[in-house]
């Protein structure tokens, strides 16, 4: 590979210049690297030296430093209000919780450092004077699309259990295959992963979702996913048997992940939308399957495996409304799509597009073009109402509760009927969403409000 493709901004290489003015090595290390050499623009830049931590903070003395980890050899330099972190060379001690290194040796050579990271496409480092460093052979494992622990694979992955998650993540985001025998560890240690925080987890499952290739990882990888979610593992091999799908219900749930644009919420309601099938399947007297009911078991499962997973609030909201909307079809009169878009809101209603394009694309040929029919009558007339004046809720409405009081309606309950009322007509073609209209047959509504709440003699 071209190391030309690394073009280190002036920041991170005024941090190697000023380390190598003072008699030290100095290089940029991992993922900076890695996605140079693929002609992705890095995020961050990371720096590694011979440099001891103490002389790293004497060097950048006069600049800003925090001191990140300077237990195990980090600190990061601030450069032109860029951060930097720069980290020791150094050789890892035991991981007794297989998660972190219980010490670490400064080390002069950075081949050494390189042999303690994960991947080899993670362990090349580069100088713009003495170039790459590649003691690992992780440029031509870029090359060929690979992803491979650096040595022994049971070894790195009983240091960090992450590393498994890592791993798929990779390959997902890049669509590589993963090595062999690196895949062999992967399976063989996946128990590991249960050291690791569900945080942690969680994460990196969501880069693996909305990866190019997590098609590819879910389906050579169901053994890892039932370690992180248990509750998916009925669905490996659960036939459908029913003329809508060609796939078991885990083959139908990868294509749908993949199906679905690289949005977290969206993949997440993909891997979670059918997770309920097995439990409510029946067979009729003509031997087709059927899953009554699945999308409400289905939400619920899947609340509380994102609560398990400590997924923030508005993630889970969304995710369980998409997994409990799925299979609802879509209104096909205005006032019933307008109603369907005051319930559950213009964005996510066009996430469930998004959702039910990505389940029939999973799904078999059966009646598609009938499927596809149906959603683009659907998307039209949504766009249709969109540029119209129309409310879809109550705050859409060209008056309020203030106007009604100031009309002389009671302070109260009555407030919220004249509303809801209102709406129902909006949406119902009944009556125009305009100020004077809304205000008129409000008139009419607060007067039967009053006249049936006034006492009889």
């Amino acid at each position: 590979m071209n190391t030309a493709a690394i073009k280190i901004p002036k920041y991170a290489l005024t941090v190697i210049e000023q380390l190598e003015h003072f008699g030290f090595e100095a290089y940029v290390v991992g993922g900076c690297v890695r996605d140079s050499l693929l002609g992705i623009a890095p995020k961050d830049w990371d720096v590694c030296t011979n440099a001891t931590p103490q002389e790293v903070l004497s060097v950048f003395r006069r600049r800003p430093v925090i001191k990140t980890g300077l237990k195990h050899g980090t600190v990061t330099v601030m450069v032109d209000h860029e951060p930097v972190e720069v980290t020791t060379f150094r050789v890892d001690g035991a991981y007794t919780d297989n998660r972190h290194p219980d010490a670490v040796t400064f080390v002069s050579r950075v081949e050494d450092d390189l042999a303690r990271r994960d991947f080899t496409i993670n362990a090349m480092a580069y100088n713009p004077t003495r170039g790459l460093v590649d003691a690992f052979d992780g440029c031509r494992d870029l090359a060929e699309g690979c992803i491979r622990c650096v040595g022994e694979p049971d070894e790195r992955f009983n240091e960090d259990g992450l590393r498994i998650m890592r791993a798929l993540r990779f390959a997902a985001r890049y669509d590589f295959r993963i090595e062999n025998e690196t895949a062999f560890s992967i399976r063989r240690n996946r128990h590991l992963l249960e050291n690791v925080s569900v945080e942690r987890i969680y994460k990196e499952l969501k880069g693996i979702l909305v990866g190019k290739g997590a098609l590819g990882m879910l389906l050579a990888f169901p053994d890892v996913m039932a370690i992180i979610i248990p509750e998916l593992a009925p669905s490996f091999g659960f036939e459908q048997r029913t003329p809508y799908h060609k796939y078991d219900v885990w083959t139908h749930t990868a294509h749908a992940v993949q199906a679905a644009p690289p949005v977290e919420a969206l993949r997440l309601a993909m891997l979670l939308h059918d997770i309920g099938k097995p439990a409510c399947h029946s067979i009729d007297d003509n031997g087709t399957a059927h899953f009554y009911k699945h999308p409400e078991l289905s939400a619920e499962m899947t609340e509380c495996i994102l609560t398990r997973l400590k997924s923030d609030n508005a993630t889970l909201h969304r995710v369980t409304t998409l997994v409990r909307e799925h299979d609802n079809d879509f209104p096909t009169t205005r006032a019933g799509m307008r109603r369907f878009i005051g319930r559950l809101g213009h964005e996510v209603v066009q996430q469930l597009f998004d959702i039910k394009r990505a389940d029939f694309a999973a799904q078999s040929d059966y009646r598609a073009a009938d499927k596809a029919t149906t959603l683009r009558k659907a998307a039209l007339l949504i766009d249709e109402l969109m540029n119209e004046e129309h409310a879809f809720t109550i705050k859409d409405l060209h008056i309020d509760g203030r106007t009604l009081m100031a009309m002389g309606v009671p302070p109260g309950p009555a407030v919220g009927r004249i509303l809801k009322l209102l709406l129902a007509e909006v949406q119902e073609d009944q009556l125009l969403n305009t100020p004077e209209t809304l205000a008129a047959r409000a008139a009419e509504m607060r007067d039967f409000e009053l006249d049936t709440a006034a006492p009889t003699e």
